[in-house]
């Protein structure tokens, strides 16, 4: 059942949709903002089980605020989130000059971004898929320890997908759903599974639950 509450994160309200199911989580920080990454989140987390939380902004101008600082949203959905889930993907849009085909995979969790990878990496020659964190721009690499993704027991892989990877309709009417393109929602929901069946995750290297931490 899907649980949805009203936040406001630095003078911005949000609405904060949570529907909670397996250890798997998607997560779209910037619903509103970053157009596609919402409809892809509820569809692949509705394709394999996985828990979702999405966070869009009802009225006005969507707002950006860094993820590193949603961390802090208020209300219940946020907390049950990273506390239900085990493992995180975080899906973002960037439109970064000479990068317009880039999926980059960034987040703590880097055993996992190669496994999402995968399946991604399949969409080639439509897109490119960088799972190298030498080869992600540094803001997009979704390394910063307050970044929700980053906050699960496990961490997570924070992706980051260009406008063509998110949306069919790069000029529909404001307000209106998305509809990513097929083969990316194709290929994200084999990630996810492939995720899943890797279960149980081990934290990112240096947390408690990691095999190298002593």
């Amino acid at each position: 059942m899907e649980h949805v509450e009203r936040v406001v994160v630095e003078g911005v309200e949000f609405e904060a949709a949570l529907t909670v199911r397996s250890e798997i989580g998607l997560l779209a920080l910037h619903g509103a903002k970053e157009g596609g990454t919402a409809e892809l989140a509820h569809e692949a987390a509705a394709r394999t089980g996985a828990t979702v939380l999405v966070f869009t902004q009802p009225t006005g101008s969507p707002v950006h605020i860094p993820s590193h600082r949603m961390s802090a949203a208020p209300g219940a959905a946020l907390r049950t989130f990273l506390s239900h889930v085990s493992l995180a993907v975080s899906l973002h849009g960037h439109l970064r000059p000479g990068a317009a085909r880039s999926i980059f995979l960034g987040g703590a969790n880097r055993e996992a971004a190669l496994v999402l990878g995968r399946p991604l990496a399949l969409l080639t020659p439509a897109f490119d898929t960088v799972t190298d964190l030498e080869l992600i721009p540094a803001g997009l690499r979704g390394l910063d320890p307050r970044n929700p993704v980053n906050l699960t027991r496990a961490g997570g892989v924070q992706v980051e997908l260009p406008l063509a990877a998110r949306t069919s309709r790069p000029w529909k009417t404001r307000g209106a759903p998305e509809t990513p393109p097929r083969a990316v929602a194709d290929a994200l929901t084999a990630g996810v599974r492939e995720l899943a069946a890797h279960r149980p995750w081990p934290g990112p290297p240096g947390s408690p639950g990691h095999p190298t931490a002593g």
